[in-house]
């Protein structure tokens, strides 16, 4: 069959099938990656690989590549850029062609005014091991013309998973049968043979590199041997610095095949009482609709919130119907809120941030800002 006949749309039964696995289902590092999601979609890897593939050539599917827990690897931080609304625009443009440690790039919105309703530009940030993420924001910040900006690191991670097409049914109010286990962050220094193989690891694939010999090339680009490319790999899951094998869609622009995925997508806040931040987190991160959830503090001026999650769904409805039940339930479980709110996802690109310090350093340079002055 050639690439042209391969059905490329999402709403096609195969692809679906095959979608709902890829997005957040192959967890950690695979040998044979497609062989996995083969098993859990029931379908044949090579047809597997072909509508990937296709799918990925029509720009359907935006990227493919092994993700990585990078917290686990870099300093990070959610951080909320003042940028004047005249600037918004160029600034975001900067940050998307310039800044490749700027990962998710959002113009953010509200309905109504709430603390920090002025910070209208988002973006999640990681800076390589050794550089200061306050140097690098100081630098972006005269770049955009910002006025401020408010760094938010999470101290804890209760949901990740992206599944856009598995979430399109859910339900408001679905949620698992316990609580969501809270993942700490602890930043893990490599060696310099580890970085080889993790830098060619995570680069995303291009259509043609799709095979079920996938790492042969990956592992001759890092210069080692594939199994010992391999060994390092698995090591890396079991240090818990793999994320996943992962298909990923455009969250609401329309695909090149003129479906879209997701209409809305809010960012959730909630500002709990101090000290019930784990419980509350946990409650929040069990619900199906969360393709995160978070412990940041977001400080003052956003009103003391510290729960953040977000959703995504085809209609701002069913948006705030989500964040209705997950209100409802930490009532029920007797957490006080004395805030919360949603900021609406406007223009947003995501891209994965950069974590290689070799990568910084040229960048620093390209910049003409000197590496070691911005290190910590």
């Amino acid at each position: 069959m050639s690439q042209t006949t391969v059905p490329i749309a999402i709403s096609d039964p195969i692809n679906h099938r095959i979608l709902e696995v890829s997005e957040d289902k192959v967890r950690g590092f695979q040998r044979d990656p497609f062989a996995e999601i083969s098993r859990l979609a029931g379908v044949d890897a090579p047809v597997v690989i072909e509508r990937i593939r296709a799918m990925l050539a029509a720009g359907v599917i935006r990227r493919v590549r092994q993700t990585l827990l990078a917290n686990n690897l870099a300093p990070g931080a959610l951080v909320a850029w003042k940028v004047p609304d005249e600037k918004l625009n160029a600034g975001f443009e900067f940050l998307l062609q310039n800044d490749p440690f700027s990962g998710h790039i959002v113009i953010r919105t509200t309905d109504v005014v709430v603390p920090g309703c002025d910070y209208k530009l988002w973006t999640t940030l990681k800076v390589p091991q050794g550089y200061s993420i306050q140097k690098h924001c100081e630098f972006l910040m005269r770049r955009l013309g910002a006025t401020a900006f408010h760094l938010m690191p999470a101290k804890r991670m209760f949901a990740l998973g992206v599944g856009h097409m598995r979430r399109r049914g859910i339900q408001p109010g679905s949620k698992g049968d316990a609580p969501a286990e809270p993942i700490e962050f602890d930043v893990v220094r490599l060696l310099e043979q580890e970085w080889r193989v993790l830098i060619a690891l995570k680069r995303e694939f291009k259509p043609e590199e799709l095979c079920r010999n996938l790492w042969d090339a990956r592992a001759s680009e890092a210069g080692v041997p594939l199994e010992k490319f391999c060994e390092i790999a698995g090591d890396f899951s079991r240090r818990k610095l793999i994320g996943r094998f992962s298909t990923f869609l455009e969250h609401v622009k329309p695909l090149a095949s003129g479906e879209k995925v997701t209409g809305f997508n809010g960012l959730f806040h909630w500002a709990v009482l101090a000290g019930r931040e784990l419980e509350a987190g946990a409650e929040v991160g069990r619900f199906h609709a969360l393709t995160h959830a978070y412990w940041r503090d977001a400080g003052p001026d956003f009103g003391n919130v510290n729960i953040m999650a977000v959703a995504h769904a085809p209609d701002k409805e069913t948006v705030l119907a989500h964040k209705a039940a997950i209100d409802a339930h930490l009532k029920q479980c007797g957490i006080p809120v004395t805030l919360s709110a949603v900021y609406w996802g406007g223009r947003s690109e995501i891209k994965p941030s950069e974590i290689s310090p070799f990568a910084y350093r040229d960048w620093c340079k390209g910049m003409g800002l000197d590496p070691d002055v911005m290190m910590e």
